[in-house]
């Protein structure tokens, strides 16, 4: 049998992670929660809305983390609309980000182990310092 990949790794717990309909939620109540200044960020967003667009980037980070040119294109223009020019999303953010994407999903999938944490941290990881460098 053929070893996973990392990206393979990812996708499939995020798979798990987003079939549970209390991940998204859950994720963005703890990221939300963890400053007043993250909280002001949100006041006014469709969580709907905001849950389909962060399942859709998880996406795009393993495409872009493996070279995929369409998820690149796609993190890409999302760095732009992240960057100090327009949204302004501050470089500590992104710790407090994947912290808490990765603590919430280690409680929702139930086959999480270390080689799925490797997984996560280095797709998450690459995109994370890809949106710094373009701040």
């Amino acid at each position: 049998m053929e070893e996973l990949t990392p990206k393979d790794l990812f996708l499939q717990s995020v798979g798990r992670c987003v079939a549970n309909e209390l991940f998204l939620p859950e994720f963005y109540s703890r990221f939300v929660g963890a400053s007043e200044e993250i909280q002001a960020r949100f006041r006014f967003t469709d969580f709907d809305q905001q849950y389909l667009m962060l399942r859709r980037s998880l996406e795009l980070c393993a495409g872009a983390t493996s070279g995929d040119p369409e998820s690149m294109r796609e993190i890409n223009e999302r760095a732009l609309t992240h960057d100090r020019d327009h949204l302004n999303i501050k470089p500590e953010f992104y710790d407090v980000w994947l912290e808490t994407i990765i603590d919430t999903a280690r409680i929702h999938d139930s086959q999480w182990d270390e080689a799925v944490e490797t997984a996560w941290q280095r797709i998450l990881g690459h995109v994370v310092k890809h949106m710094l460098r373009k701040y």
